[in-house]
């Protein structure tokens, strides 16, 4: 059995981040996200990975390379956009008889042996896993029947038509056989073409429940929340970095005694944050972050390369690589700095 990951967006929605880091690379506290998707199909034994890829596709691959320790990653290149079922059609001539495919912004710690015992026993072309939501009228919703079988898809629904909080979370298991039912080389939907087409024709599609963690990272709010959510273990992760004052320190960091220290945070490879700094409730430093004294960072990720001179605070807000936060400047809530921008001394962005 192998995987395929749907990951050639343009992570529109997170930009200016994603202008030069495709969304499939983005760092969620110490690793890629898509790594965190890798780590859990690593828990069902899947070694062989499809990703599927069309922006900047070779940022990607520079990352990920062909796959590290007993899983090898290969790359499905499309040429023009073709849409979540499109896509998987495009890889299917790497696909055994039976696939797991994940959309590649979001990140759960769903059941997958759960998941896969239902759809062998139930002899289902497809599973979809489902995640309740408090308002699902942005989303697809996905009907059932007592037993477990789709009945119906309903995109974005008007409130009268809301019978469910059922949402398609992302995450299916298919028989790569009914991928005839798409056709090659166009933008097709697997949510309002496929999935559908495979109901008309009387294929069983199952759903599975899944009432744990899940989250779709694509908006800079939501980008931020997965970062609180991984440091107070609401979403649990293995840090590669060891406990400190509340928080987790790699070991290739420094960080100066007389700092001050309000965890949980995360501080990473190369980072070095001087006397008198404080690294706040849900700081992420992600690699050779530089705080200079006085400096603040509270409930913020601060990627590759950022530093903060004297005096200078960030709280709530998202910089990415190489940002210069000047003496006595500020960075306030919702603050979404693209790479190399310079915040001038005791300059305010809110």
């Amino acid at each position: 059995m192998k995987a395929v990951i749907l990951a050639g967006g343009e992570g529109t929605r997170l930009r200016p981040l994603t202008l030069a880091t495709p969304k499939p690379v983005v760092p969620v506290v110490d690793r890629p996200l898509l790594q965190h998707q890798l780590d859990l199909l690593a828990t069902v034994g899947v070694r062989e990975i499809v990703f599927s890829v069309a922006y900047r596709p070779e940022r990607v691959q520079r990352v990920f390379g062909h796959g590290s320790g007993s899983q090898t990653i290969v790359y499905a290149v499309e040429d023009t956009p073709l849409g979540t079922g499109g896509a998987v059609k495009n890889a299917e001539r790497f696909l055994d008889a039976r696939t797991i495919v994940f959309n590649g912004d979001i990140l759960t710690d769903v059941d997958l042996r759960a998941v896969l015992d239902l759809h062998e026993r139930s002899g289902a072309s497809a599973t979809i896993v489902l995640a309740p939501v408090p308002n699902p009228a942005a989303f697809g919703l996905v009907e059932a029947d007592a037993t477990g079988r789709v009945t119906r898809f309903i995109e974005k629904p008007d409130p009268a038509q809301i019978t469910t909080n059922n949402i398609n979370a992302g995450i299916y298991v298919l028989e790569t056989a009914p991928l005839e039912l798409i056709p090659p080389a166009v933008n097709h939907s697997i949510e309002r073409g496929f999935f559908p087409s495979l109901i008309a024709r009387g294929d069983r599609v199952m759903c599975h429940v899944h009432r744990g963690y899940w989250i779709d990272v694509g908006t800079p709010e939501k980008y931020l929340q997965v970062h609180r959510d991984i440091l107070e273990r609401r979403f649990p992760v293995a840090l590669d970095a060891a406990p400190h004052g509340g928080g987790h320190v790699h070991p290739s960091a420094s960080l100066d005694p007389a700092a001050h220290l309000e965890g949980p945070f995360y501080v990473g490879p190369r980072c070095r944050v001087a006397a008198g700094a404080t690294l706040g409730h849900g700081s992420v430093l992600v690699d050779a972050v530089t705080l200079a004294s006085g400096a603040r960072v509270a409930d913020s990720v601060l990627w590759a390369g950022v530093s903060l001179a004297e005096g200078a605070s960030v709280e709530g807000a998202l910089l990415g690589p190489d940002v210069k936060v000047g003496r006595h400047a500020s960075v306030g809530p919702g603050a979404c700095l693209g790479a190399g921008t310079a915040v001038t001394e005791y300059s305010r962005t809110r």
